[in-house]
């Protein structure tokens, strides 16, 4: 056990050793050949395989560099919130995990890290369970994530049968079997990436777990869903029949739409956060599908744009979400609240997490400068540089793509404007935000790490070129990458961009400005001070002020048919009159449809048919051999 003084620092140094020995074995993967190993004794019959290519070695520097800043950040985190020995031992645990997956060489091996990383997760989310919000959060994880598990389990099955255990020796699969574990290994690694609708917990479980968890799930372990999709399902089983491109194109532009959407209008932070996750990886989905649609199309440069359009928004993504995640939880420790409509002032009182969030949010919003800019362009320009010719599936799809992309960039901004400019700057609206202070320097250092990383991918996003490279030819269905230097320039097509001119250009402006403004001030005598005036009030209060719920109000009417929000008015008057009106409240709540219209009565279904289920629990154990004598000889058969 460890304890509550060295406790922290000791889970946290173990998890930065973990990551920092993740992000070196995945860049020898990337870049080198590191041999294969088995370990025979660790698992029945078929042992543990673990073999890093470059696909997952790139995943595994992701998540490592993830962790590094998580463990730094959980030393001071954990110490504020005094966490006990269980979650300050589950997170190293967690990040071994997360790094196992991708190392995985087989089947058998890739199941087995797969179960252990979500029963980590689940043990930190349930890190703080004495709250009943954490325990519900937990529980829907968890039914979530064992029902993703089945179906990647039964898919995974298949596809051993069909061609072994062994990555390395899956040669051809018969078509329909192929299809079957595609559709099977699609909705389990969909679950675990939060695209729709299995998205439900997320948005639970995110803003629930303590926010250095927040920043690795979010950040780092639905990575791992994507990483499923581009290995199993386009490297293994790949090239497949044009629906595979339309099932992921169409998933991805619904799952990245409806996050927008729902991050738009949300009021917790961490909740917020959660939903921009759906919206990301959703475009990082749809980047897949029409990398893999014009690819089968023939469009090999244009395919190879959109590929390398998903892979800078994954390592874009880990930067500024595990930023946003570090942020919101460093003011969560200040002030002990999440909701938007109750913070604000925090740029007086917390300027370097103020300072810190502003990267993250212009990473999320994709505007240029930002850490997601350059991948949403290179999204956008293999879309509309296609060339569909007599292609009519091409012809139409593209322009359809093209809208959902700009759509979920524009509601973006509003999201990521509204989390920033309410929840940190104008006057603070409750007495916890003006009693913030700034947080610990472990805290503060451990967000630096992903703003220097966003910086880098706004300004220089050659710096991930090779490891992109590497990936691309190992895929080997794509054409050439782009070429990401000082300038973009994409092959066989005109167009290109200068990020870091970009950023030179505008810093050269605002110097001329200061310069200027500092010259005119000098020539003019000093002004005089006055009272501002406030429309005829004697001061401006924090109720003039906008909130998350009045900013996000238009959007609530415009987009009423798919967010159905529900809203009331309560009036309560003076007694014993209740004709003098004593009060009036406004009520708003906006509720994750799909969560409603679609888990609820799939929820009652399955209580329902537990409930038969348990009459054949009699108690009898001659009765349970016979029940799994039956479920493993259906499964042979299936197998063969």
């Amino acid at each position: 056990m460890l304890r509550n003084a060295s406790g922290p620092l000791i889970s946290g140094v173990t998890t930065i050793g973990v990551g920092a020995a993740g992000v070196a074995a995945g860049l020898a993967g990337v870049f080198g050949a590191l041999p294969a190993v088995r370990i025979g004794w660790l698992l029945p019959l078929l042992g543990v395989q673990l073999r890093v290519e470059p696909v997952g070695g790139f995943f595994m520097v992701l998540t490592g560099a993830v962790a590094v800043a998580a463990g730094l950040y959980w030393i001071g985190y954990s110490r504020h919130e005094g966490f006990g020995a269980v979650p300050l031992t589950a997170l190293p645990v967690f990040v071994v995990t997360l790094l196992a997956v991708p190392a995985a060489g087989s089947v058998t091996t890739f199941l087995f890290a797969w179960e252990l990383m979500a029963l980590a997760s689940l043990v930190l989310v349930l890190t703080e369970q004495q709250r009943g919000e954490v325990r519900s959060a937990a529980l829907i994880y968890a039914v979530m994530t064992q029902l993703g598990f089945l179906t990647l389990l039964l898919g995974m099955v298949l596809l051993a049968a069909a061609s072994g255990d062994d990555f390395a020796a899956i040669g051809a699969v018969p078509d329909g079997v192929r299809n079957t574990v595609f559709v099977l290994t699609l909705i389990g690694f969909g679950s675990k990436a939060g695209l729709l609708p299995l998205h439900a917990w997320l948005p639970r479980a995110h803003p629930e777990a303590p926010s250095p968890v927040s920043a690795l799930l979010s950040a780092a372990m639905v990575n791992l869903g994507v990483y499923g999709i581009i290995r199993i399902d386009l490297q293994l089983l790949g090239p497949g029949p044009r629906w595979w491109a339309l099932t992921l194109l169409a998933v991805g532009a619904v799952s990245a739409v409806y996050g927008v959407l729902q991050a738009s209008v949300a009021t917790d932070l961490k909740r917020l956060l959660a939903y921009s996750t759906t919206e990301n990886i959703g475009l990082i989905t749809l980047g897949l599908g029409a990398a893999t649609l014009l690819s089968g199309a023939g469009s090999q440069p244009a395919a190879a744009i959109a590929l390398t359009a998903a892979l800078l928004h994954l390592v874009a993504h880990s930067a500024f979400k595990s930023l946003g995640f570090f942020a919101a939880g460093s003011v969560l420790a200040a002030t002990g609240v999440r909701d938007l409509d109750r913070l604000g002032g925090l740029a007086h009182r917390m300027p370097l997490t103020t300072a810190l969030f502003g990267v993250a949010a212009l990473g999320a919003a994709g505007l240029p400068l930002g850490a997601g800019f350059v991948s949403e362009w290179l999204l956008i320009q293999s879309l509309i540089n296609a060339h569909p010719g007599h292609d009519a599936t091409i012809a139409l799809v593209t322009p359809l793509a093209v809208g959902a992309v700009a759509l979920t960039a524009g509601l973006g901004v509003a999201a990521m404007v509204k989390a920033f400019g309410i929840g940190f700057l104008a006057r603070p609206r409750s007495d916890a935000a003006a009693a913030a202070r700034e947080s610990p320097h472990t805290m503060i250092a451990a967000m630096a790490l992903p703003a220097a990383a966003c910086l880098v991918l706004a300004v220089a996003p050659g710096a991930v070129a090779p490891m992109l490279h590497r990936v691309i030819a190992a895929v080997r269905v794509f054409g050439d990458a782009p070429a990401l230097g000082v300038f973009v320039r994409l092959p066989g097509l005109p167009a290109s961009m200068a990020p870091g001119l970009l950023a030179a250009a505008l810093a050269v402006a605002v110097l001329l400005v200061l310069i200027g403004s500092r010259w005119r001030s000098r020539q003019r005598p000093a002004p005089a001070t006055v009272p501002l005036w406030a429309c005829g009030a004697d001061d401006l209060t924090p109720r003039m002020q906008y909130t998350a719920t009045s900013f996000a109000q238009p959007l609530q009417h415009v987009f009423d048919d798919v967010l159905r929000f529900d809203t009331g008015v309560e009036v309560s008057g003076q007694a014993p009159s209740t004709y003098v009106v004593d009060r009036i409240a406004y009520r708003a709540r906006i509720a994750d449809v799909i969560e409603e219209r679609w888990y609820t009565p799939v929820t009652r279904a399955v209580g329902a048919a537990a409930q038969l289920v348990r009459r054949a629990h009699t108690g009898s154990v001659h009765l349970y051999l016979a029940y799994g004598a039956i479920g493993v000889l259906i499964a042979l058969l299936v197998a063969r």
